[in-house]
């Protein structure tokens, strides 16, 4: 247990277990509104605020939340109201965020591949004190949101129209997601980086709908895969020449494909539960019932 011992490993463990609890609490809201690639998205545009912070020398990573958090705003209202040429405008704004945050890290003078690299794929050799502090403010409020509102999120997530029939704020709550989504990709792209943050919002959540029926059991279990992956693949950095970014992904890849084989016995074995219930209910069913005897002294009406 030698790495526990270097400062950089303690900060790089710390920053991987709250990416492995923030990430899947996202991503299952977003997995079961179908945009899954959301995170994608605001991952591009929160290039420019890295790019912001490093050209106005402040910290690239609240910048960076500032600028996702104005970005997952828009692709929202864009969803929201946005027409035929909805994707257009997403796709601008997708490839304008990162060109900009190019652009804006070659003029402020620290546009070097070493810098850019580090936050498209993560490095968790340049996760500062600094860096810590901002990580666990932001992962506090992810996690406040989404354990504080998951009923209301649940429930826009599943049906919106019954949601606002409900009297429910709907809009209100989407946008809420969506900043949510924006902090969560900030938190996350210092150990995974901007280009690899939607895999570990997603791939946890779809490998545990594999193997679990309802949304809280599925929510648990994905925030444990999330965590176990993102510490095996911190630990597999330190061994290993690897990039940490890829190396996360990798796994929870590799978890998917595990629990989508495990998930085939399991649905026979519940298919055969059923049929033998229904079965069971059924033979009863057809069991003659004996008529009841009438006392001898009582008459028909």
């Amino acid at each position: 247990m030698e790495f526990l011992q270097d400062p950089f490993m303690q900060r790089a463990l710390l920053a991987a277990v709250l990416v492995g609890v923030t990430a899947p609490a996202v991503g299952i809201h977003l997995v079961q509104r179908r945009q899954a690639l959301m995170g994608d998205g605001i991952g591009h545009v929160a290039l420019t605020g890295v790019g912001l912070g490093f050209l106005l020398s402040t910290n690239p990573v609240w910048m960076a939340t500032l600028v996702a958090v104005v970005g997952s705003v828009a692709m929202e209202l864009i969803r929201a109201y946005g027409r035929t040429r909805g994707d257009i405008a997403l796709a601008m704004l997708f490839y304008g965020g990162m060109a900009g945050g190019v652009m804006l890290m070659n003029l402020s003078g620290t546009g070097s591949n070493a810098n850019l690299t580090s936050y498209l794929f993560g490095s968790l050799s340049t996760v500062s004190d600094e860096d810590v502090v901002a990580i666990c403010l932001l992962a506090g409020f992810v996690l406040l949101v989404t354990v504080g509102l998951r009923r209301q999120l649940f429930a826009i997530s599943q049906d919106e129209e019954f949601a606002r029939v409900t009297g429910l704020p709907v809009r209100a709550l989407n946008l809420l997601v969506a900043v949510t989504a924006a902090v969560t990709v900030t938190v996350a792209m210092r150990v995974v980086g901007l280009l690899l943050v939607s895999a570990l919002m997603v791939v946890p959540v779809a490998a545990a709908q594999q193997v679990t029926r309802s949304f809280a059991v599925t929510f648990v279990v994905a925030v444990a895969i999330g965590v176990a992956v993102t510490l095996a693949g911190t630990v597999t950095t330190y061994y290993q020449d690897v990039p940490p970014g890829a190396t996360i992904v990798l796994l929870a890849i590799a978890v998917f494909v595990l629990f989508t084989a495990l998930a085939t016995p399991l649905a026979r074995r519940r298919s055969r539960a059923v049929e033998a219930a229904a079965g069971a209910a059924g033979t009863e069913c057809d069991v003659d019932v004996p008529a009841t005897r009438r006392p001898a002294g009582d008459a028909a009406v």
